[in-house]
């Protein structure tokens, strides 16, 4: 499965200078006015893995290393966002159309002072959220009204019989989302009681239901001030415990023409760790619950994308959709086993290598071969 993420923010905050960085290349128009990106960027990139590396010098047969192939993000930077967009102000309508084409959202909130790049609207990170929230909130309120009159759920409110025996409880939960929004929370990550619900929910055309990481931009010299602890995270979130982030957009788009070691080094000097573009993309690939399993032979070593709590045949039918259909059971060892092991012959003699039938839940780190019929 693939994992589409949107870039969005008011205009000038970073966001097209982040996504050239994510590229490692100059791909998007990154000017010092507004709405110097009107249609949207795309841009595939891989997700850090240092497990595949490893995995292929270990089957690697007679010094021949296998190609490594690995999950994969898929950013999209979007046009910046206006006060009144809901309304059509702006770039809104395409904005808004694009966001909804994504699974996630990376919101670019401006934390620098630079004379030098004009303020379109943007005040301060709390101020710049708050309208960007707003406007994405006044958007899924036109689209709930649509959504709550729409002929099926009108009936079932009004507790008419209908053939869709859910349809009572999805009207339900159109009318507690629009009261949320009418009150002016931010809705967030949105529980759902009934299994039976979530594929319905999770096609919903809501913006606000959409898992959203907000990385402050701040300049170059003020990057290592921001981070600490481990890993380098934020060391006092600003909005109590969301996911959020730090990063120097500029100084990452800089580092993306620096070979491996001088990066690494100049991240030394700044007593940083992990380069943000790193923490971006991983923590990106985790703010929808997604987990990598891996496969590895002499042919190819690759890492698959896969929900948390993914049972082991679903997981098969991510590599083909035969192998779920013709799923018998699956060989599992978790990377470090492996890696321990030194080799999959010597970890099938420890007795490390387990079989697993069909309500494994697969592992983040798991090393699978799946045995399927014909």
């Amino acid at each position: 499965m693939s994992l589409k993420v949107g870039i969005v923010g008011l205009p000038n905050v970073g966001k097209s200078t982040l996504f050239n960085a994510l590229l490692k290349k100059r791909v998007a128009l990154s000017a010092n006015y507004p709405f110097a990106t009107v249609e949207p960027n795309v841009g595939v990139v891989a997700v850090p893995d240092e497990r595949l590396n490893k995995l292929a010098d270990l089957v690697a047969e007679v010094s021949k290393k296998p190609p490594v192939v690995p999950a994969v993000v898929e950013f999209v930077d979007i046009a910046g966002l206006v006060k009144g967009a809901s309304t059509g102000a702006g770039l809104g309508n395409q904005f808004l159309s694009h966001i909804r084409e994504v699974d996630a959202i990376i919101h670019v909130l401006r934390d620098f002072q630079d004379e030098n790049v004009v303020r379109a609207g943007a005040e301060n990170p709390d101020s710049d959220k708050l309208v960007v929230e707003t406007e994405l909130g006044l958007a899924d309120l036109q689209t709930l009204e649509k959504l709550i009159a729409a002929p099926s759920f009108a009936k079932a409110s009004a507790g008419k019989q209908e053939m869709d025996p859910l349809a009572s409880q999805k009207a339900e939960i159109l009318n507690q989302i629009k009261e949320e929004l009418n009150q002016g929370r931010n809705l967030g990550k949105y529980q759902i009681a009934d299994d039976r619900l979530q594929d319905w929910f999770d096609r919903l055309p809501l913006l606000t239901i959409k898992p959203t990481l907000y990385v402050l931009n701040v300049s170059e010299s003020a990057i290592s001030e921001h981070l600490g602890g481990e890993k380098n995270a934020v060391t006092s979130p600003r909005w109590n415990g969301q996911n959020e982030m730090v990063i120097s957009a500029k100084l990452e788009e800089e580092l993306a023409d620096y070979s491996e070691e001088e990066r690494l080094e100049y991240l030394r000097t700044l007593g940083i760790d992990q380069t943000g573009l790193e923490r971006l993309i991983v923590k990106a690939y985790d703010l929808l619950g997604l987990i990598s399993f891996l496969t590895a032979g002499p042919k190819e070593v690759r890492a698959w994308t896969i929900k948390r709590g993914t049972k082991a045949p679903q997981a098969a039918g991510v590599i083909h959709s035969d192998f779920e259909k013709n799923f018998i059971r699956a060989q599992v060892i978790s990377y470090d086993k492996l890696i321990e092991a030194g080799s999959y012959t010597e970890a099938k003699a420890k007795g490390w290598v387990r079989t697993e039938g069909k309500d494994y839940e697969v592992k983040d780190g798991d090393v699978v071969e799946f045995l399927v019929s014909n």
